[in-house]
């Protein structure tokens, strides 16, 4: 039998669940803004008619998008840096998380508050572009430019993740992995066998924030590949809106939509990846988080 709710109780439902559906609808609406500017006519655009539906409608943006061969060169480009940028970072982290979680591991304070110092105190904005300068001479100095591969070994290392994932660790039962190595395990099977398994859903929050931070990278990108062949589609997105704002490269613009209906379309292909993935693994997300920054 369901208890009756108090009058106190059902009001603050009543405003959570209000608040929530503004909350969501404020994060919804722009890209359905995005999604009716790509699709609507030109003087609807320009002159700012478009509010939530679109009008005038047509598909001449995403038929011109999708008919540059640029426009895919640069989605492969992302899905190369995402796929590999993931597996390495999550590697990476998984390993670190591994070894910091062992209290066996010889000045194991040392280097867990290394790592959160990081997180606690940033360079800043200009030593971290001059330490990005610096990382291009050193690979170029040694005969590597304009590779993909740099931004993925760069890229591979996040203090935060590495936390999420060295909390879960902890909270796996000693008993098991006593139980793994009577059996005649070695480190890498204790990983591999008990600690991976049994730490599904916070590896899978972690491998989702790695993609999602890969397949959003741009300054990485933009400072690391000159070359616009090997440019991952967020520097193509910026280096068109660049090319539409340009008064000259647009003077002889003609066509029936909006050079800003390109730039939109070309975001809402953007979004549209992570939207259609994120439902899969949302189950894994609230799970891995709590278990992953809660430390028993």
């Amino acid at each position: 039998m369901k208890r009756k709710l108090e009058v106190s109780e059902l009001i603050f439902k009543i405003i959570s669940y209000v608040l929530l559906t503004a909350f969501a609808l404020m994060c919804l609406y722009p890209f359905l803004y995005a999604l009716s500017a790509s699709i609507s006519g030109r003087h609807a655009v320009e002159y700012g008619q478009v509010v939530l539906l679109p009008k005038d409608i047509q598909f001449d943006a995403f038929n011109r998008m999708f008919n540059d061969n640029m426009f895919w060169n640069a989605y492969s480009n992302t899905l190369f840096l995402t796929f590999y940028g993931t597996i390495w970072a999550l590697g990476v982290a998984i390993l670190g998380a591994y070894a910091l979680s062992k209290k066996r591991l010889l000045f194991r304070k040392f280097f867990n508050f290394y790592l959160v110092f990081t997180m606690w105190f940033a360079a800043g904005l200009v030593p971290q572009y001059l330490n990005y300068l610096a990382t291009k001479d050193v690979f170029n100095s040694i005969g590597i430019t304009d590779d993909k591969w740099l931004v993925v070994i760069a890229m591979g290392m996040a203090a935060m993740n590495i936390i999420l994932l060295r909390n879960a660790f902890e909270n796996v039962p000693s008993e098991i992995e006593e139980a793994a190595i009577v059996d005649g395990a070695s480190e890498f099977q204790v990983l591999s066998k008990v600690y991976i398994p049994m730490s599904k859903s916070t590896i899978a929050t972690v491998a989702l924030f790695f993609a999602i931070s890969r397949w959003n990278g741009y300054f990485w990108a933009r400072q690391m590949i000159s070359n616009q062949n090997e440019h991952p589609l967020q520097v193509f997105i910026r280096l068109k809106l660049e090319q539409f704002t340009d008064p000259e490269a647009m003077a002889g613009w003609n066509e029936v939509y909006a050079s800003d209906s390109v730039i939109y379309a070309l975001i809402v292909c953007s979004i549209v990846p992570i939207l259609i993935i994120y439902p899969f693994i949302q189950k894994y997300f609230a799970k891995g988080t709590n278990v992953g920054g809660v430390k028993e």
